[in-house]
């Protein structure tokens, strides 16, 4: 153990800290903790009490013991003495960071059917979708993608100011921005599953048609479909309608026709704005309505004008073969 004469003191000078009788040695430092790790500079034996402090001795040169007096001093102006400010040092803790949360990417959902020639929806990647077993199965080259998790960046006034959150290269061009490639491995995603699929809502979408003596025209008005993970099945007699919609959105449901179809003349088309289906009648009939009901309706045998039989898209009178030879 190191003990600490009486005569040796801290010193504390404009923040510094250190010891009286090493100062030479180790140099003074500003936190206390670091103060209190200065090694000792004299050894010695262990002791459990304090040092008692040391006396000075009498100087060999004074010959009485005599006290004298002191002289007296005449003060003329009042000495006003100023006791120095104290300064006190508060410790203010540090703000506590917030802890990012983790970016969870999407996955795709193999149980959905993907059409050939389909995109991946990763950044950076490009790949069009071939089959199951190229693209989805398997740790082939046709099933690796290459991509960037994260969102592109574009700053505005800066040098290379295109580029990805998840990696470094910047360029400044478009094209090129367009050609860096991915900087992580992992699957494609073609259709991303529904991760929350208890907050899907239904909603109504508004259905409208009109005719001729061949064909009906049904339009159904749903705004950005899906047509990934949309499904439309045409069959003789009814036609069902799954759609997929923003917001986790979904319209379904099944419409029993007016009439029989054909299912393998019919077809459907998806827009940005709505569904387009064309149903090839198996005759000439006039549908007085689109969807089948118990109730009487009088046959209106007027195609594709006002009224009970649609009027989309219709814009002159429309008479099947029967009733053009009546009219002349």
């Amino acid at each position: 153990m190191v003990p600490i004469p009486a005569s040796i003191t801290q010193v504390f000078h404009e923040g510094l800290k250190s010891w009286s009788c090493c100062e030479d040695v180790n140099k003074p430092v500003l936190d206390f903790d670091e103060f209190m790790k200065i090694p000792g500079c004299t050894k010695g034996e262990h002791h459990s009490n304090a040092p008692e402090p040391q006396t000075p001795k009498p100087s060999a040169n004074i010959t009485s013991t005599t006290p004298q007096p002191l002289p007296q001093v005449q003060i003329s102006t009042p000495v006003q003495t100023t006791t120095p400010a104290q300064t006190f040092t508060t410790k203010v803790a540090s703000p506590t960071l917030p802890v990012p949360t983790p970016q969870e990417e999407e996955e795709d959902d193999l149980s959905i059917p993907v059409s050939p020639g389909t995109t991946c929806r990763h950044k950076g990647c490009g790949k069009v979708f071939v089959s199951d077993e190229v693209s989805r199965l398997g740790d082939g080259e046709g099933a690796t993608c290459t991509y960037h998790p994260k969102s592109p960046i574009f700053h505005e006034g800066s040098k290379a100011s295109l580029g990805y959150l998840c990696c470094k290269r910047r360029v400044l061009e478009f094209e090129e921005f367009l050609k860096i490639e991915g900087c992580k491995k992992g699957r494609h995603l073609f259709v991303p599953k529904n991760k929350n699929p208890a907050i899907e809502q239904f909603t109504e979408c508004r259905i409208d048609h009109y005719q001729t003596p061949t064909e009906v025209h049904v339009s159904v008005f749903a705004k950005q479909t899906d047509k990934e993970r949309s499904t439309v099945r045409i069959e003789a007699e009814q036609v069902s309608l799954d759609l997929y919609l923003p917001a986790s959105k979904r319209f379904k449901r099944t419409i029993e026709l007016f009439g029989p179809i054909d299912p393998g003349s019919s077809k459907y088309t998806f827009f940005g704005t709505k569904v387009e289906l064309v149903l090839k009648k198996q005759d000439t009939r006039s549908w007085s309505v689109l969807e089948k009901t118990d109730r009487a309706v009088p046959m209106n045998l007027t195609f594709g004008v006002g009224g009970r039989t649609g009027t989309i898209g219709a814009k002159e009178l429309v008479l099947d073969e029967q009733n053009a030879t009546r009219t002349n």
